[in-house]
This record gives structure tokens, C-alpha cells and sequence, in this order.
């Protein structure tokens, strides 16, 4: 009878404990994704502080994309084992009485004679 007793009690129990572990391991995926997602909230958070720093994205200008300040040269050091051969630059037309597209189209014949337009 004992048995008997364990064994209903058992059916009955069975489904809402099984029920209340996936829901609590479900529970604790979620508090792991909101950390993660609130350490990475942080980060951005530090990101885009440094961003509003003018001397930051003066820093990022000059480093990501190259850029100068006015009256300041750019040096770019190029190691000669790896850099490949250079070529003679396209001649440049200053001071010309033409339109601006004849200037272009010159420019782009200029090229083609010189052969660098295949490169």
C-alpha cells in the first residue's frame, strides 16, 4: 500500500518538478545573458565616452585614417624588402585655361599612354 501511495505521489510530482528544473535552468540562461549583456553595455557605454573627447577621435583620425593636421607633413615609412616597385605618377594640369572635365579627360589619356591604367 505504501508503494502503492509513493508511486501516485511520484506521478504527480513528476511532471511539476521536471517542469520547475527546465524552467529555473531556463531562469539561469537568462540572468548569464543579462550580465554578459550588461558587461557589454558597459563597454559601450566607455566607448562612446572616449568618443566625445575631441583629443580621442583626434588621436583615432590621425591613426585609423592617416589624417594630418593643417601645416603638418605626412611621413610614411616603407620598408624597401617589402614595398613593390613604384611607378612615375601621372602628370598634373595646373594653370590650364580648359574646363574642368577637359582637364579630367587629359588627365585620363595621360594615364593610358603612360600604361598605369591596366595596374
Amino acid at each position: 500500500m505504501l508503494s502503492l501511495v509513493v508511486m501516485a505521489a511520484f506521478i504527480l510530482v513528476y511532471p511539476t518538478a521536471q517542469s520547475y528544473l527546465a524552467q529555473r535552468a531556463r531562469l539561469n540562461a537568462a540572468e548569464r545573458d543579462l550580465v554578459a549583456e550588461q558587461v557589454r553595455k558597459a563597454e559601450l557605454d566607455n566607448q562612446l565616452e572616449r568618443w566625445s573627447d575631441p583629443a580621442y577621435v583626434t588621436s583615432q583620425a590621425r591613426s585609423r585614417l592617416s589624417f594630418v593636421m593643417p601645416g603638418e607633413w605626412a611621413y610614411r615609412v616603407v620598408d624597401p624588402e617589402t614595398a613593390e616597385e613604384t611607378h612615375t605618377p601621372a602628370p598634373t594640369i595646373s594653370g590650364s585655361d580648359q574646363a574642368w572635365y577637359a582637364d579630367v579627360w587629359t588627365s585620363v589619356q595621360a594615364v593610358d599612354e603612360l600604361g598605369l591604367a591596366d595596374e
